[in-house]
């Protein structure tokens, strides 16, 4: 049980401490109670909060102080309790999350069964190693606030996101990166680093491009990849790169030890010039390359390892095609600032004797186009992102400084110029972007109002099932790479991605930093998705369905990260019914503006 009647002393914004590790911890033990609160649907009051765990006899207890619509909760300093009104000493975060673990496990998690053994001390040891890489990187930020002199404005808003996930408990685990690597590694510490690369017997290699993509300058991926390695040597063989740490632990791998001890596949060690490492650690990013890389990582990265299926690799290409066949037209002419960010080529390493390869190949690059005025674009994660103890975030900063109703104005332009273009493709095409804040491009004018947007991603598309017919005529093909689901389930997903994971952020980040009420700036949103409905009806069948649901339920589908975590989903190899666990949570387009 919950409730708000214990006080508890106010003290200044713990994220502002000077201490690096008081405020990684103070900020894990926020995003924990956010993802309790939120998860067990307790109503949040500002003032006096205690959080009873009665499997421990424990209750964490705190203050409110600042009461969010959008669930971006802010609170004073985090205390135990023990027993009934015993004493009170200062929270841990690694003891924190093992309490209201262990108090989850014991409810039954959200599944039949229960949380799976090991799940809850798993979940404390990636807390643990959170907290210690959140203080570094806090630590290295202040110390050093100004970004190198060849980290352009894009690479910048990679590189932003500090704390991470403000809805997980261990937004920042990297489970199986040494500390010495971080430096290089992590975005966060505006690590680069040179690519490792192999030679491949062309019988073990499958690739495929799509003809004339500007990006590629009249390449396939093979020559692509050659270029990119700048003079390495291959004799006929083709050359893959991967990251350095996945290029160490696939060497651990029989079937990458069995290609190389038959001398099908070369270790050849790092070639060519240094890579930024974006948000995503995976994706690299230079200033003067025409691409970007994804490549595999088996790193478990919050709840997921980040290693690419051939399913995904060729989604890209399908969306490509989509793109070039008109099938986005309808959105495209409507919504001009609009557009899809092309991944269009692959390259994979096969096992042999499968003529398609193996499900993971584990050494595989998917090709990302990079946009035209990439300058112009910010990761929407890193706007939003807090910046403890060096000032605003980025969104807080450009609003800021743009006159009294200017958070209004810049939620009304990223609802029509972002989320609306998102909702329209939906209605169209059946097309579900996982545009989550990671995945949303916002396009900036000279001003930073919002002058459109990009969604980025070869994994994440959903299609709607009533809609595969159209798209498979469109395509003349037999069978889709996109995740095929029910109507129903697309819905769900896209009430969480694009409005509660993206859309809401801005608000909740505007309200936080007390650039306007968060209850205004729902109301602006609600109008403007109104407004909307017209366009989206006359998109397709039913087009106007999921922003009327948005406008009306009382509650809508959220994704509940610590339950996710605590089963132990791997979300990237989960069933698209069952990728995560997904509860009813109110609706604040509902619940405040009505």
């Amino acid at each position: 049980m919950t409730t708000t009647t214990e006080a508890v002393v106010l003290q200044a914004d713990p994220l502002d401490h000077p201490d690096a590790r008081a405020t990684a911890e103070h900020a894990h033990l926020e995003a924990l109670l956010r993802c309790w609160l939120q998860e067990t649907g307790v109503e949040v009051l500002p003032g006096p909060l205690s959080v009873e765990l009665p499997s421990s006899g424990l209750a964490l207890v705190t203050e409110v102080t600042h009461c969010s619509a959008t669930g971006w909760h802010r609170f004073a300093p985090v205390r135990i309790r023990r027993g009934d009104g015993g004493e009170l000493s200062p929270a841990d975060p690694v003891l924190a999350v093992n309490l209201i673990a262990t108090e989850a496990a014991a409810r039954g998690g959200a599944r039949t069964g229960g949380v799976p053994t090991g799940e809850v001390a798993d979940l404390v040891e990636r807390t643990a190693e959170s907290v210690r890489r959140v203080t570094e990187f806090i630590a290295d930020r202040r110390a050093n606030p100004d970004a190198d002199v060849d980290v352009d404005a894009f690479l910048d808003a990679e590189q932003a996101l500090l704390l991470g996930h403000l809805h997980h408990p261990a937004p920042k685990s990297r489970d199986g990166v040494h500390p010495d690597e971080a430096r290089a590694y992590a975005a966060e510490l505006r690590g680069k680093f040179r690519l490792s690369w192999f030679a491949a017997d062309p019988s073990v290699v499958s690739h495929d491009a799509v003809a004339g993509a500007p990006s590629l300058g009249g390449r396939d991926a093979v020559q692509l990849m050659a270029d990119l390695a700048e003079g390495g040597p291959h004799d006929g063989r083709v050359l893959i790169p991967a990251h350095p740490w996945q290029a160490r632990n696939l060497l651990l791998r029989p079937r990458i030890k069995a290609l190389v001890e038959s001398g099908r596949l070369q270790p050849l060690g790092e070639l060519g010039p240094e890579w930024y490492a974006s948000s995503s650690l995976r994706t690299v990013y230079r200033s003067d390359a025409p691409v970007m890389l994804k490549l595999s990582l088996g790193l478990r990265i919050t709840n997921s390892r980040r290693e690419s299926t051939r399913t995904e690799l060729k989604r890209g290409l399908e969306i490509n095609r989509l793109i070039d066949a008109g099938h986005t037209a309808s959105t495209y002419g409507a919504f001009p600032g609009f557009s899809i960010v092309r991944d269009p080529a692959w390259i994979a390493v096969d096992e042999p004797g499968r003529a398609e390869g193996p499900e993971i190949t584990g050494l595989d690059v998917a090709v990302r186009e990079v946009p035209a005025d990439v300058t112009d674009y910010r990761c929407l994660a890193g706007l939003v992102a807090p910046r403890p103890g060096l000032g605003r975030s980025a969104l807080g900063a450009i609003v800021a400084g743009r006159g009294a109703d200017a958070a209004s104005r810049w939620v009304a332009d990223y609802t029509d110029r972002v989320l609306v273009p998102m909702l329209h493709l939906y209605a169209s095409t059946g097309i579900g972007l996982e545009a989550h804040q990671q995945n949303t491009l916002v396009r900036l004018d000279s001003d930073g109002g919002v002058a459109g947007s990009a969604f980025r991603d070869n994994q994440g598309y959903y299609l709607a099932s009533s809609h595969l017919p159209a798209l498979l005529e469109r395509l003349r093909i037999e069978e889709s790479t996109l995740a095929v689901v029910d109507d129903s389930i697309v819905d769900e997903r896209l009430s969480y991605y694009l409005l509660r994971n993206q859309a809401l952020a801005v608000i909740g980040c505007l309200g936080v930093e007390g650039l306007a009420d968060e209850r205004e700036l729902l109301a602006v949103m609600a109008g403007r998705l109104t407004a909307a409905l017209p366009a989206l009806a006359e998109a397709g069948p039913d087009g106007d369905r999921l922003a009327t649901r948005w406008l009306s339920a009382d509650s809508l589908p959220g994704k509940g990260n610590l339950l996710t975590r605590l089963h132990g989903i791997d979300e990237v190899l989960a069933p698209l019914d069952a990728q995560s666990v997904y509860l009813d949570m109110p609706n604040p387009l509902v619940q405040v503006v009505a």
